[in-house]
């Protein structure tokens, strides 16, 4: 049940806190519900049933390196950007779902995206993958607050800043609806709740960087393959089209000196390799 505004007032912070995230389904709350780890899931339905204590991260590095790191990447956001962030760690419920709720890293005042920082490590980081991790997330927080973009700025700890942004997808946020409306009737019915399994969308990334790979060990060796090959590759393709032109228009099929061309009903001409029987064509 939702504390009284006395009741809160009476309890130290880190209880408020505590007894207020009981009460609603909040944007890290998403990303569980719609994850894999069912032991996850299980521990969540716990906590809201206030059954167990939520886990004590205090120790956890990363996250603690994502707090301390916020108000930096909020800056650096706003300096690299040019645009202004509100509302920093503001509480918003859904006006009609009441048990859905955001606590916002910001809002970008201009457009009104929602604006949420994160920190990550740098070993085989991809825009794709953060995009996908945090997807649950922003698409909660974005139906709570009707926003329809998320800004998600991201520090790597291999000093790399990140801005990647995100539009509402309005059918992914029915199945988060969907999902999260089942695991809060478990809650309140004491039903232990199930995976719901839905995947991610993927996420559309801007192609804005120009990107050294020199560095690249695997794209040095493939580069030099694709240089060996090219000239072959282009000679290939135009004896090809040649090919085609020789074949006449009235045949179904084609074959001569190792190669068979066969022609489909739409009328495209596909080349196959065939055991050689005749080393040429006989001279009259």
């Amino acid at each position: 049940l939702k504390p009284t505004e006395d009741a809160m007032l009476e309890q130290p912070t880190q209880a408020i806190n505590y007894i207020e995230r009981r009460a609603f389904i909040g944007g890290s709350d998403a990303r569980i519900i719609m994850g894999a780890d069912e032991a996850a899931v299980l521990r969540l339905w716990r906590e809201k049933r206030g059954e167990v204590e939520p886990e004590d991260l205090s120790g956890n590095l990363i996250v603690q390196l994502g707090l301390v790191t916020e108000p930096l990447n909020r800056i650096w956001y706003e300096r690299n950007t040019g645009q202004a962030i509100k509302d920093v760690q503001s509480r918003v419920q859904h006006p009609v779902n009441r048990w859905m709720a955001a606590t916002l890293d910001g809002m970008v005042e201009a457009t009104g995206a929602v604006f949420e920082a994160k920190f990550m490590l740098p070993w085989s980081f991809s825009e794709e993958a953060a995009a996908e991790k945090h997807m649950a997330q922003l698409q909660h927080n974005m139906w709570v607050t009707n926003a329809k973009a998320a800004a998600l700025s991201i520090i790597t700890g291999g000093g790399k800043w990140v801005e990647i942004s995100i539009n509402a997808d309005c059918l992914y946020q029915h199945l988060l609806l969907t999902a999260e409306k089942k695991f809060w009737r478990c809650v309140e019915s004491g039903e232990p709740p199930r995976l719901f399994g839905a995947e991610p969308p993927r996420p559309r990334i801007a192609a804005v960087r120009i990107v050294d790979m020199s560095a690249s060990n695997s794209w040095a060796e493939l580069a030099g393959v694709f240089c060996q090959t090219r000239a072959a590759f282009l000679d290939h393709e135009r004896t090809k089209t040649e090919l085609k032109i020789l074949m006449p228009e009235d045949a179904k099929e084609a074959f001569g000196h190792g190669i068979r061309a066969k022609r489909s009903k739409s009328g495209a001409v596909s080349f196959d390799l065939m055991d050689m029987e005749v080393g040429h064509a006989a001279i009259q």
